[in-house]
């Protein structure tokens, strides 16, 4: 299936000035299968190292960072000839092996020639656990789950992709009886590329649960790997709570709604765990629109969001019936999968850093904010048929200079003080203004 990083990656290596590629990203999201996929379509060959489980080559950075040695190494361990700008060297699972990242560091400076790429699914974590990472010596690219657009071309829906992503919005509003049934199995599906595939395969809603179950299992496997007793506690009592936080109308999150008695400092760590490791979203309250919006940030006021809608449906045992009834599946669950379907795509596909914001007095919110160059753009997920807009419309009134949007399921419509953006063309951002 394609994978719209992949012309990123072919920028970076017709790149001069390019550095050694790290491409983090949670377990499952496609990761190995990319930069494969890389070397296979745009390379002579590819020598790959996976450094999980494999104390000989972790061996070989214990002893020095000699490029020209570990390169030997290279070559003796994949059987491939390491050839400058022919070959493409992978280093997974890089998060196993500090020594690895650090010498990340040393082909920058002595072996530029060489395009090397690593891939990691705990890199936040290693990071901030003081692993040596190359600061300024690597690039660094994300890999998420697939957003609905990939989803297209990969249910070989390739013209309605074309579509969603032109300005013809009276023609995609005729084509809506195909885009919203697609819609809705993406809400279902997901992206989690595995669990695309055994749709695609089988057309087996119930294969895809059983899919999104064993991937839900592999994350609590690496949280239970990756922590002492006390903290897996804590991370799994957070983990599981996300679905109930999303569920509520306020979808703030609360720690002693994770169970009765709990107070911030026991889950702190345990939600920066989960954010670190790519398995859960933060975003993160501000206090006033202004410029930069992260300069308003409120860390400690956040919602929480999963890193896919799929897996959200999996944890909340939505059943594949949903599909058939007209709305339930956009509007059940108080709208949570829409807005985790929104979050999502404004992350993965229109590469924002989403924010939220709430009056003082608890009374109005809006659902995200985005920032593109100098606009900010609130956002109001609408999941019911019922658009009145209320706190988008009070909030445009007292900070002007904003360009309101609304996603839902209604048709586009540029209205004197806010734009309706459908739901399957949100990240199309030449309809925001």
């Amino acid at each position: 299936m394609d994978r719209f990083l992949m012309k990123k990656l072919v920028a970076w290596k017709i790149n001069r000035n390019r550095k050694p590629l790290i491409l983090n990203g949670a377990r499952q999201v496609g990761k190995t299968w990319l930069l494969k996929e890389f070397g296979r379509q745009y390379f002579t060959n590819a020598a790959y190292i996976n450094l999980d489980n494999n104390p000989r080559m972790m061996s070989q950075f214990d002893l020095d960072f000699n490029t020209e040695r570990l390169l030997l190494a290279f070559e003796v361990e994949t059987g491939e000839q390491i050839v400058p700008g022919k070959t493409l060297i992978i280093l997974d699972e890089i998060q196993e092996c500090p020594k690895a990242l650090t010498s990340l560091k040393y082909f920058s400076e002595n072996a530029p020639e060489q395009m090397i790429v690593a891939a990691g699914s705990l890199l936040g974590i290693t990071i901030h656990a003081g692993s040596g990472y190359p600061v300024g010596k690597v690039d660094s690219m994300d890999l998420y789950p697939l957003n609905f657009r990939e989803f297209l071309e990969a249910t070989g829906n390739t013209n309605l992709r074309k579509l969603i992503e032109s300005n013809h919005t009276e023609m995609a509003e005729s084509f809506s009886t195909k885009l919203i049934p697609l819609l809705k199995q993406y809400y279902f599906v997901g992206g989690m590329p595995e669990v695309v595939k055994i749709f695609l395969d089988t057309n087996n809603f119930g294969e895809v649960r059983r899919t999104q179950q064993n991937i839900l299992q592999g994350y609590e496997r690496d949280i239970s790997k990756h922590m002492t007793a006390s903290e897996i506690e804590y991370t799994l009592a957070a983990w599981n709570s996300i679905p109930a936080h999303l569920a509520q109308e306020n979808k703030k999150f609360i720690f002693g709604h994770i169970k009765k008695g709990a107070r911030a400092r026991e889950y702190r760590s345990a939600i920066t765990w989960l954010s670190q490791a790519g398995l859960a979203t933060r975003v993160t309250r501000i206090s006033d629109p202004g410029i930069p919006l992260s300069g308003y940030a409120q860390d400690n006021v956040f919602k929480l969001f999963l890193l896919d809608v799929g897996l959200l449906g999996a944890m909340v045992g939505l059943d594949p019936s949903s599909m058939l009834d007209s709305r339930t599946i956009f509007t059940g669950f108080k709208g949570a999968l829409t807005e985790q379907y929104v979050c999502q795509q404004l992350i993965s596909d229109g590469g924002f850093t989403p924010f939220y914001w709430s009056a003082d007095n608890s009374r109005g919110e809006i659902d995200f904010i985005v920032q593109k160059g100098s606009d900010i753009f609130p956002i109001e997920v609408a999941a019911e048929e019922n658009l009145r807009s209320k706190s988008l419309r009070a909030f445009t009134d007292k900070y002007t200079g904003m360009h309101p949007l609304r996603f839902s399921l209604s048709p586009f419509k540029d209205r004197a003080w806010m734009r309706n953006i459908p739901l399957y063309e949100c990240t199309n951002v030449n309809l925001w203004k």
